[in-house]
């Protein structure tokens, strides 16, 4: 494979990429050595000349050029292969279930903006930049080669893909199947839809946090806001909790959520609410209504940090209300998926909202992502969840 442009980066600039971080934006490349078209293979240099790495380019977007390899190595049929393969070979590693999984991981797993779901014989893709959907018929080769699946699903219907200038589309790229899928998480099966699902259909990434689950919910009244398509609120059931309150704004969400009670087993224990969660909780509290548990998974309030600040407020309201609506002695989960809002300013947030609810809380456990997502050190937007558990004491 010839690589027909060198890119070197202004002084100063090299020393995140350098360290690890995958992504070069616009503002830190001083020339080009070469022409090149949106989403070649380009390699990369530092102001001293010195080769850094090989990634794809799309200057139409801010993050110009996503590395793949700090390797001067082919970028072909065997290097996709090579990386899912050890993609693989981890999730087999840290899962009890590795045939459900994320896969792959975009840039944490050295394949920046793919997504790859595995829900058993069934594979979900995302390619979310264009350099990498440049390699999507590759990708699904590889993928039929390595699992065999009996049918792959793309999701490329994500706003984000507007901004490498590619369109949204999705649908079958082998096979035909029902879209309204059976996934196992810690041995307990769910309906998933990779259709009209939220991402992909299903959120592994909360795999271990719902397992720790068993140590709180027992005999306990639980409150579960955000519910989406139940996991929380399944797993606390058979986990054994008494009586279960879910709620979630998504009508088609609430559906799956009841399928999912009645799958296994434990409707007779669950109310489930087609509402706003922050009206619920604003309702409940003026009602002096309390429970043993209290599970807060919203999704991400802010994605830029243009909108930290609103973001905050909303933290803090939902966990005000949840910590008053909790019992002494009791439990409140609360979670957070949004990067910009980070692990210290999350628990500054909680503390504030501890403070204003006049409650006493101490720290049981604060935890990040499941295995099958794992974190760069050098990238932190690779580390993004947030579950924190604390006991209300008085």
């Amino acid at each position: 494979m010839e690589i027909r442009t060198k890119v070197f980066l202004r002084k100063g600039a090299q020393h995140r990429v350098e360290n690890g971080h995958p992504w070069i934006f616009q503002s830190e490349i001083d020339y080009f050595e070469g022409a090149f078209d949106p989403g070649d293979i380009v390699d990369v240099y530092n102001s001293r000349q010195r080769f850094i790495g090989r990634g794809y380019i799309n200057p139409r977007s801010q993050i110009i050029i996503r590395i793949l390899t700090r390797q001067q190595e082919p970028i072909n049929r065997d290097f996709f292969k090579r990386r899912i393969e050890t993609a693989w070979r981890y999730r087999q590693t840290f899962l009890s279930e590795p045939e459900y999984c994320r896969l792959v991981y975009g840039e944490a797993d050295f394949l920046p903006a793919l997504i790859v779901d595995k829900f058993g014989k069934y594979i979900v893709i995302q390619t979310l930049a264009l350099g990498i959907d440049i390699h999507k018929e590759t990708i699904v080769s590889v993928l039929e080669e390595l699992f065999s699946p009996a049918g792959i699903y793309e999701r490329n219907d994500v706003p984000v893909r507007k901004l490498e200038g590619l369109d949204m589309r999705k649908g079958y790229i082998k096979g035909e199947f029902p879209t309204q899928i059976i996934v196992n998480e810690n041995g307990i099966p769910f309906y998933a839809d990779v259709d009209k699902g939220q991402k992909t259909g299903f959120f592994y990434d909360q795999r271990e946090n719902r397992r720790f689950l068993q140590h709180i919910v027992k005999d306990a009244e639980v409150l579960d806001c955000f519910c989406h398509t139940g996991s929380f609120t399944v797993h606390s059931a058979l986990y054994g909790a008494r009586s279960l309150h879910s709620i979630d704004i998504s009508e088609e969400a609430v559906s799956l959520a009841k399928q999912n009670a009645e799958l296994n087993g434990v409707s007779e224990r669950c109310k489930f609410e087609v509402a706003n969660a922050f009206d619920v909780l604003r309702s409940l509290t003026d009602e002096h209504r309390q429970y043993d548990v209290v599970i807060l998974d919203p999704p991400a309030f802010t994605k830029s940090r243009n909108n930290i600040e609103g973001a905050a407020r909303g933290y803090k309201e939902i966990n005000l209300r949840g910590l008053k609506l909790t019992r002494p002695g009791g439990f409140l989960v609360t979670c957070s998926c949004s990067y910009h809002i980070d692990r210290d300013l999350f628990k500054a947030i909680v503390v504030d909202a501890a403070r204003d609810a006049k409650r006493v809380i101490r720290e049981v456990e604060y935890r990040t992502q499941a295995k099958d997502h794992p974190i760069l050190p050098a990238a932190p937007e690779t580390n993004y969840l947030k579950f924190l558990v604390l006991q209300v004491v008085e």
